[in-house]
Parts: C-alpha cells; sequence; structure tokens
C-alpha cells in the first residue's frame, strides 16, 4: 500500500476559534463584561487576569467544558472545514493532534465533544491523537499556533507551519495568516513530497 502525506493539524486556535469561544465564557465566570476582556492574548492568557481567580485557568477551563460544552460549541476558523475537505480529496491524510486533555477527571466529555464537533463540521480525519508531545507523533507537515510546541516541532526537524494569532507573532515563517494561505502551502509541501519519493 502507499504511503499517503500525513498533514498533523492542531484544533485549538487553527481549525477551532478557542480564544473566541473561551472568552464570552471567561467573561462570564469572572463576572466581569465581555469588553472587559482583550481579544487580543498572550499564551496563557495573562490578559484576563485567569490566575488571580480562584482556581486560576484549571477552574476556567473545567467550566467551560464541563458546564458551557465548549470544545462542542466552538466556532471553526474561517475557511478551515473546507480546505480540509479539499485537502483530503487531494489525497491528504489528516491527523487532528490535540493536547485537549490537559486536565484530568472529565477525559470523557472531552473526546465527545472533541468529536462531536470534528463530525458536526464535517472535518475529515483518520486520525485523533490526544497527547501533549506533538513531536511524538508522526507527520509529514504540522499546522500549529502555540508557540512552544512550533519550536518543539521545529527543533526536532518537523517541518511546521505556524497558524497566526495574537499568541505567536513573534514566531518566524512559515505562517499562515489563513486557511486559503494554509491550503496553499500545504499544496506546495505535498507536491515538494511527491517529487522526493
Amino acid at each position: 500500500m502507499t504511503r499517503r502525506f500525513v498533514l498533523g493539524v492542531d484544533l485549538d486556535g487553527v481549525c477551532a476559534d478557542f480564544f473566541g469561544g473561551l472568552r464570552p465564557l471567561a467573561a462570564e465566570w469572572l463576572g466581569v463584561r465581555l469588553e472587559a476582556l482583550s481579544p487580543d492574548v498572550s499564551h496563557g492568557l495573562s490578559e484576563w487576569g485567569i490566575d488571580d481567580a480562584p482556581g486560576g485557568y484549571e477552574a476556567l477551563h473545567r467550566f467551560a467544558v464541563t458546564q458551557r460544552n465548549l470544545f462542542r460549541a466552538l466556532r471553526p476558523m474561517e475557511g478551515a472545514p473546507a480546505i480540509l475537505r479539499v485537502l483530503s480529496a487531494n489525497d491528504v491524510r489528516i491527523r487532528i493532534i490535540t493536547s485537549r486533555l490537559c486536565i484530568k477527571y472529565f477525559h470523557q466529555q472531552a473526546i465527545r465533544q472533541t468529536v462531536e464537533w470534528l463530525d458536526h463540521h464535517d472535518i475529515p480525519y483518520w486520525d485523533l491523537c490526544c497527547m501533549r508531545d506533538k513531536t511524538a507523533v508522526g507527520a509529514d507537515l504540522y499546522i500549529e499556533d502555540s508557540p512552544d510546541n512550533v519550536r518543539l516541532l521545529r527543533a526536532d526537524g518537523h517541518r511546521t507551519i505556524v497558524f497566526s494569532n495574537s499568541t505567536n507573532r513573534g514566531v518566524p515563517a512559515p505562517r499562515a495568516d489563513s486557511w486559503e494561505d494554509a491550503g496553499r502551502m500545504v499544496m506546495a509541501e505535498l507536491e515538494r513530497w511527491k517529487r522526493s519519493r
């Protein structure tokens, strides 16, 4: 059987609008007006004052997933589902790689909401990998937004496109500012991969 080109795709901040979906829930949980929470955040959300609230980020995350179905309710990033379908139709194997199981005791809900979200938005994928160490998951190309994960993947020799948002402005190219950019970059990488085989 011929091996297919594998695209490792992060979910939150790449396929799903994580910060946009979490922001109104954080406002509710903190008891502040939505306008008080900047949409322009850094990794860790220090701008929202989460660390000063009882239980910190872990408590907010648990509330958002278990009480408000965060992972099921997120809006997809513009163009993500359609472009992933195009890539899949071009024989790209989509491998979703997410660290959504970062907080214990509600993994079943997190996984169920994730699968329901992927299916609801008709996002094609063959593999769903839930792990923090993304360097341990094999792929020919990765799309990732977390600055730490991009640096770790690249340091380990993995070709990685950074998906632009306010958390990763200092991370060097290659960079996709939209899913249209990402789709073109993946197709170019796919052609390069085919020529090298």
